[in-house]
This record gives structure tokens, sequence and C-alpha cells, in this order.
């Protein structure tokens, strides 16, 4: 039995701030348990639920030499879905409201908490053939395997994979203050490891020193080797192509699942699609403040609001498409100041077409995904996206632009050969996305019996970690035979 032990910053249902928390907390389940052994590890932050707290059983504690520093470190555990999680305890590294803080304060606290996680897997008992780390706050768990671990016995045969969500973030800072961190002596410190534009670098760190490096979908591995969507590593990664892969990011069909869906107030599958739908669209414009019409296009947004996300591209259009079109758009999340205060403005000036929730509510999502015609997602770059999934599996069509994960799962419309399970657009230019509105609208309103094809095929689509699985064992299987 190969034994694997998930490192990361946040996993659901503990902690979540984005998307890398559904990936930890869902894809180990998927695993078949006769063949591997897959456990979690996260830090044990005091802004988690209370009742989460509840759940967790000391398991022991030790100290970590960081730089000078000694510091205490706990673990405790817990048993959810038969998954085995590991917490790694230090109050005065995560104390404070909210996972992360500024920079200079998480450099020092994920290069704790990445030592710590090597330092822990004596005393848990679990020595794994893989650690899977994940993001630039785990970056540092292959360096110190490989630089200061590698002679120990029971490190040895650790083998490390390492896992980019989101490229941009990297865990840059003062190189001074990171040796001063780390203890990481200073050859460390060069191009050929962890600097890169005269700063230290977790993720470069990372990507350099794993025996493996995936991302979260094919497409977002080929553009993070390009000077566009690399973010200042893509030389790297192409010097590092030969141990990099692209798997596609699954979804967890038993949460995201409209038969059972218990925040939706009319569950449906592929049958009866048609009128539960319409059902749930109705309780949606009700509950926005919209009015409530059949027959108009409801287009919905979940997403963090920020130019990653096209933001920039709705501010430039939305006035214009408001204004001419038959059409409702609801919107839910949180983000930048200027872009919550933009749908607050046109929500006000077209009440009867726009809804803005400035926040975040789960059943407010799940409605969204249940109840809406379409989904715009119009996303300057995109490591692999789940909202375009979970809007597949709820019939709402989406309407995205042909970057990284979105590019991979949403086949476009072709009227002609009566293909495709969604709507793109290629450059990331306003009017194109409009014009891919547009031509949504159409067949929304021209083509009834085309558009129900559309949301059928979208629904029939399989995007479960069942597949995605597959591809990490084999990778494990790979990086395995390098121990032997």
């Amino acid at each position: 039995m190969k034994k694997i032990l998930f490192a990361a910053s946040e996993a659901v249902p503990f902690v979540k701030t984005g998307g890398l928390a559904d990936v930890v907390g869902s894809l180990p389940k998927y695993f078949d348990k006769k063949k591997y052994d897959v456990r979690i590890i996260l830090p044990k932050y005091a802004c988690m639920e209370e009742k989460f707290k509840k759940q967790l059983k000391y398991v022991s504690h030790f100290y970590v030499e960081l730089g000078w520093r000694k510091q205490y470190a706990g673990i405790l555990e817990a048993l959810v879905d038969d998954i085995h999680y590991y917490f790694i305890d230090n109050e005065f590294y995560f104390a404070g409201d909210k996972p992360y803080g500024e920079i200079y304060q998480d450099v020092e606290k994920f290069a704790f908490f990445s030592k710590a996680v090597i330092e822990a897997v004596k005393r848990i008992r679990f020595v794994p053939d893989i650690i899977h780390c994940n993001d630039w706050q785990t970056g540092l768990i292959p360096v110190f395997l490989k630089n200061v671990y590698h002679k120990q016995e029971e490190y040895k045969k650790i083998r490390t994979i390492f896992s980019i969500h989101n490229i941009r973030f990297q865990g840059r800072w003062m190189i001074p203050t990171v040796k001063d961190i780390t203890g990481l002596p200073d050859k460390l410190f060069t191009a050929d490891c962890l600097e890169t534009y005269g700063e230290s670098n977790y993720l470069k760190g990372g990507i350099v020193s794993a025996d493996a490096v995936t991302t979260v979908s094919k497409s977002y591995a080929m553009e993070i080797m390009t000077p566009e969507g690399g973010e200042g590593l893509d030389g790297v990664l192409r010097q590092h192509s030969y141990k990099l892969f692209g798997i596609l990011n699954g979804l967890d069909y038993e949460e995201f699942n409209p038969q059972k869906d218990k925040y939706i107030p009319y569950n449906f599958d592929s049958q009866t699609v048609f009128e539960e739908k319409a059902k749930n669209k109705a309780i949606l414009q009700e509950k926005m403040g919209l009015p409530v019409k059949k027959d108009v296009f409801l287009v919905g947004m979940v997403s963090r609001m920020s130019d990653q996300k096209g933001f920039d591209l709705v501010d430039y259009m939305l006035d214009e498409i408001l204004y001419h079109e038959n059409i409702q758009l609801v919107v839910l999340g949180t983000g930048e100041d200027r872009y919550e205060n933009m749908f607050r403005h046109f929500a006000g000036k077209y009440p009867d077409k726009m809804a803005a929730n400035v926040g975040y509510s789960e059943e407010m999502a799940h409605l969204i995904y249940a109840g809406a015609d379409a989904f715009l997602m119009p996303s300057l770059f995109e490591p692999c996206g789940l909202s375009q999934l979970m809007s597949l599996r709820y019939g709402t069509v989406p309407m995205v632009r042909e970057t990284g994960g979105l590019k991979d799962t949403v086949e476009p419309y072709n009227k002609y050969e009566g293909t495709g399970t969604g709507f793109s657009f290629a450059n990331y230019n306003a009017h194109e996305m409009a014009a891919m509105l547009r031509t949504a609208m159409e067949v929304y309103y021209k083509e009834a019996k085309e558009w129900k094809d559309l949301m059928l095929r979208g629904m029939q689509q399989d995007y479960s970690w069942i597949s995605s699985v597959s591809e990490y064992e084999l990778l494990y299987q790979s990086v395995g035979e390098i121990m032997d």
C-alpha cells in the first residue's frame, strides 16, 4: 500500500479561502483505499470554527528549530469521511482571525509549518512514500527534504510532488530575512534554487526541489511556461518541463449534486431539469429582488471580484448590455472595492435587470448554479476553475474565456454540428465578451431546442475526481519508481 501525505495551508471542511481547500478536502477521498493510504496535514488556525476544534485529539508535541529559534509544535488529529487529518499547533504562528496575514508574517509562518510537517511524520507513525505539497505555503518542504533531511534514515525514501494551484502567489520576500528564518545555507539562495529577481521565492524552491510538479489543468501547464502566463517563472518551468504535468481538478459530485442538493428548493436530474430549474429560477429572482420572469435570460456570476476574474471587461460593457439587452444579471461575491461598488451602482441604476449580493452565502451560490440560465466567467487566467464545472453539473450553460481549465472543460457551441457545452471567446477583449454574450442570448431566445440540448450535454459531462485520480495514481507510481 502506498502512503501519501497531503500538505496544504487549507482544506474543507476545516478552513477555506479558495479553491485549494476544495481540492485538498475532496481529492483524497477518491483514491482506492485498498491501494492508497492518503492523509492530510494542515495548520491548526485559531480562526477555525469551534465545532471543528472540538473534534481534534492530541497526538504529540515537539520543538522545531527554525534558524536560531526553537518553536513549539503540537500535533492533533481528526477523522473525517475515513480520512486522517493532522494539525500542526502553534498559537504564535496560527493566531488571528484569518488564515493568512501580511507576507512578511506568512513567510515565517509557513517556513515553520513546512519544517514541522517533516518533523511530524516521525511522531504520527506515518512515514509517507510521497508528500504531496500544495502552493507556495508548502514550497519549502521539498527544499528542506532534499537539502537538510536527505541523510536521515526515515526520510531517505520520501519523495515529493508539488502542485501549483495559482502561480501568481509565490511567497517572495527578502533573502536575508528568509535565510535568518530558515537557517538554510547560502548556496540555496541562488538562481538554482530559491532566488528570483533578487528575492527568495518559496514557489520556485518547490518547483526546483520536488520530484514532480503538477498544475490543475493541461492548458494551464502550457500557459505557465510562457512569459504571458508564467508570472516571472516561465523560464524555470521550461527548464523543469520534463517533470511538469497538467492534471485537471475534479468536482466533488456528492456535494454538488442537483438531485440531492440541500441548498436548492427544487432538486432535479436530466429528466426533470427544464421544469424544476424554472422553479429555482423564480425563487432566485425573488430572493435577489428581481422581477420574476420566466422568459428573460438570467446570467449568474459567483466569484472573487478581481481583475484576474475578468471584472474589468464586465465593468467596460455592463452599462451598455444592461441598457440594450433583455437580460438579468445576479452576482455573488466579494473583492476589490471598485468592483463591489460598480455592482452596487448598476443594481441601483437597473433594479429590474441587475442584483448584487456583496458577500458570500453557500446557499445562494448553489441557488445561482441551479436557477440561472447561463454562467459568466470571463477570466484573464484561470488555472482550473470549479464554477464552470458546477454550472455544467446543474444545467447552467457556461460562458467563458478560452484560458486554462476553462478552455479544457467548456466545448464551444457549434450550431452546424450540434455540438458543444457552452460559449467562449478567445482574446481578452470586452467587445469579444459582449459578442459571445449576445450569441448565447440569440440561441436562448430563438433556438429553444438547441439551448435545451446544450444544457443536457453539459449535464452529461463527467468532471468528477474519478478520471483525475487515475492520472494522479500513475504519477504516484512513476515517482515511486524513483525510490525502487
